[in-house]
């Protein structure tokens, strides 16, 4: 999963530093307020690449004495920094330059031809990228919805950049709309306006992606089959009378903690009971390869009570 999540990233590096040198150009050329947002677009996403492959790295940096449990939760930071970058400079800056265009409305080069030929351009690359992210994530959803895999998923790097991807798409239509009506309006309003709405799709991308974030960043249990199947795994031992607890949270996208409290049969000897729990404890990591880190206890279900 983490091959395919740096793939994925790196895809769409490439893609968008291309595509926002291209803009700025472009925009240099027009002056169009559009091209300009869209330049500080992809820009504002080639730098969240470079900060999701920096937490990616980050992430795989193995436990110490201060960080135990590791520094897997480095990507849930990282994720939720570039949604507050997409607000902050992205939609920030594209509202503020359309806001700008609105008010004080430039003539221009009146050379829309450029316009045309670099939005065309980064159609076919914004859309190549997207289609590589789209594909990345339906593999790793399966069988659930789209919604329900973005609201459920534990590698945030996969729908980041589809989400990413996703306005930006949105975002070159929007442009194009905008420098079309101008052109054949010949009034520079409806390009402070594609402006603004650029930012605002930005804005809109952003708080979705900082609330599917942070709950990752707080603290997220495992999805529910996980869970049923741990809980499963130690039912079916005739010594375990009840499992009274079973708690988790995913430390990474592929490091789930576990914490079991079962109440043995009370007339075990300890010794079997330590056994039990060392059989249990490999049978989970067995099923739920991330479950790398287990911790079973033995307490009685009355105390739960």
């Amino acid at each position: 999963m983490a091959a395919s999540s740096k793939k994925v990233i790196i895809a769409a590096l490439i893609g968008n530093g291309l595509i926002a040198i291209t803009k700025f150009i472009a925009a240099g050329i027009t002056q169009s307020s559009a091209m300009l947002s869209e330049g500080i677009h992809s820009l504002v996403d080639t730098g969240n690449q470079v900060l999701l492959l920096f937490g990616l790295k980050r992430s795989k940096q193995p436990a110490d004495a201060e960080f135990p449990f590791g520094h897997g939760r480095e990507i849930y930071f990282w994720s939720f920094i570039v949604a507050i970058l997409i607000f902050a400079i992205g939609a920030g800056i594209s509202i503020y330059e359309g806001i700008q265009h609105l008010l004080h409305p430039s003539e221009g080069s009146g050379n829309y031809l450029v316009n045309y030929i670099v939005l065309a351009f980064a159609m076919v690359f914004e859309g190549a990228a997207w289609f590589y992210a789209w594909k990345a994530f339906s593999i790793h959803k399966g069988e659930k919805g789209y919604f329900k895999a973005v609201h459920e998923g534990k590698d945030p790097t996969l729908f980041v950049v589809l989400f990413e991807d996703s306005a930006a798409m949105a975002g070159l239509v929007v442009a194009f709309i905008g420098i079309l009506l101008t052109d054949l309006t010949g009034h520079h309003y409806f390009d402070g306006a594609a402006s603004v709405l650029i930012g605002v799709i930005l804005g809109l991308t952003a708080a979705w992606l900082a609330y599917e974030t942070k709950s990752l960043l707080i603290g997220e249990s495992a999805s529910k089959e996980v869970i049923t199947g741990i809980k499963q795994i130690a039912d079916r031992h005739d010594e375990v009378e009840h499992v009274n607890k079973a708690l988790t949270m995913h430390l990474g996208p592929e490091d789930i903690l576990v914490n079991l409290s079962l109440d043995f049969a009370d007339d075990i000897s300890a010794d079997k009971v330590e056994r039990i729990i060392s059989v249990i404890d490999r049978e989970i990591k067995e099923q739920v390869p991330a479950a790398r880190r287990v911790f079973i206890e033995a307490e009685a279900r009355r105390r739960q009570e």
